[in-house]
């Protein structure tokens, strides 16, 4: 697809936004990009589904215990 660059700048048609309600654009070694931000920051549900395991110091020691790392 190919646009015209008016004096506002470019026009992306909605439907390659798909239900998209809020992007960042950016540019990165000459290229622009059009990128989707999530409505809701996905951090904020990190631990809200933890898996039960039989280690009782994951918190303490998680290098060890994800990376092998010595304590």
């Amino acid at each position: 697809m190919k646009t015209k660059v008016t004096e506002e700048g470019v026009l992306i048609p909605k439907a390659l936004l798909d239900n998209v309600e809020e992007v960042e654009i950016r540019e990165e070694h000459g290229i622009i990009l059009v990128v989707p931000v999530p409505s809701v920051d996905p951090i904020l549900y990190l631990g809200t589904e933890p898996v039960a395991c039989e280690v009782t110091d994951a918190s303490e020691n998680h290098d060890h215990h994800l990376y092998g790392m010595a304590r």
